[in-house]
């Protein structure tokens, strides 16, 4: 198991679910749709900056995006930025607040279910329980007595919302081999005048807020949706989908634990339980070991890397030097056995 990449998933899922406390906050006086256009724009823009700071020092530690990214990037910003806060909207407006905490728990599944099922990422009976364990920790978190399906309509487009955002996640891993901060921040850059221009359509962008609010807006989007975003990305690069995905969906137990001093929330025998689930669900996947005689097909490609047992290939004289470095290079066929997850170089059959 990589634990690195393990541990960016869980610090993307902290930092998203910390911007849920915070945005409990802005929601008072910043229109839903407004604030979500501001989150897309700030995170967007605090990357680009991010991005022309690390460009000047390190400019080839990691691989642009490229042409041939750019129709799984556009579908993933199609579909999570703009259908799936679509669907949330609709689905909001006619679903009362309980279910739709309960309903978004789906997002995470949802994005297993593809990965599994649909671009055929490998998965066992150990990994589908942590996931089952982590997905019965955030219904557990998000459940209410009165919970109650009032119409058919409001929740289908919750359950559309959570099927986009798990699209939006298995299309950004097929672009995760390029740079994380580029692709977090070229879907901020798109996502939030979109959304901003929709808030303004709806007459929501009459009410804008004062610029230090927007301000902090923009910064918890910075870290909650920019930042999360890039490290959602290497964690995608290494683990997988469903698997970042899994660890991704413990943010709304982070997001919770959070709320406790910053809403001045009680603990309860709910959070204690649910807690208790998502870490018996992490666990099992820490804890996994997928070992096996697997083969290597032939492939050329770009993306950052060190010189390991999958990259022994000669540098040429325009190659950039050290590492972790980014460049072009090839793959030859090889057959070895050796614990793995279903990171880019292991998208093999079983």
């Amino acid at each position: 198991m990589n634990f690195t990449a393990v541990a960016c998933a869980l610090a993307a899922a902290a930092l998203f679910g910390l911007s849920t406390p915070a945005a409990k906050i802005l929601i008072g006086v910043i229109d839903p749709w407004l604030l979500a256009g501001l989150f897309y724009l700030g995170s967007g823009i605090g990357l680009a900056i991010l991005q022309s700071v690390l460009w000047r020092h390190r400019p080839k530690a990691e691989s642009p995006l490229t042409v041939r990214d750019l129709p799984w990037l556009a579908g993933a910003i199609l579909f999570g930025g703009v259908i799936g806060p679509v669907l949330l909207l609709v689905g909001l407006a006619r679903t009362d607040g309980a279910t739709a905490s309960l309903l978004l728990t789906l997002e995470g599944v949802a994005t297993a279910l593809i990965a599994w099922f649909a671009f055929r990422e490998n998965f066992d009976r150990r990994i589908a329980a942590g996931m089952g364990l982590i997905a019965a920790g955030a219904m557990v978190l998000a459940w209410q007595d009165d919970v109650a399906l009032r119409d058919i309509p409001g929740p289908l487009a919750i359950v559309g919302a959570c099927i986009a955002w798990g699209l939006d996640n298995n299309l950004t891993r097929k672009v995760s081999l390029a740079d994380p901060i580029q692709i977090a921040m070229v879907k901020g850059l798109v996502a939030g005048p979109v959304s901003l221009s929709l808030s303004l359509a709806l007459g929501s962008g009459a009410m804008l807020p004062a610029f230090q609010v927007a301000f902090v807006a923009g910064l918890v989007g910075f870290l909650g949706y920019g930042v999360s975003l890039a490290l959602f990305v290497v964690a995608l690069r290494h683990l997988g989908t469903a698997r970042t995905g899994a660890y991704f969906s413990t943010a709304p137990f982070i997001g919770a634990v959070a709320a406790l001093p910053m809403l001045d929330e009680s603990l309860s025998m709910q959070l204690a339980i649910a807690g208790l689930l998502m870490a018996a669900g992490v666990w099992l996947h820490l804890t996994e070991r997928h070992e096996h005689e697997h083969e290597h097909d032939p492939i050329e490609h770009a993306h950052r890397h060190v010189h390991d047992a999958h990259h022994r290939h000669a540098h040429g004289a325009d190659d950039p030097p050290g590492e972790p470095h980014s460049h072009r290079h090839a793959h030859v066929r090889l057959r070895h056995t050796h614990p793995h997850t279903p990171d880019a170089h292991h998208r093999h059959g079983h």
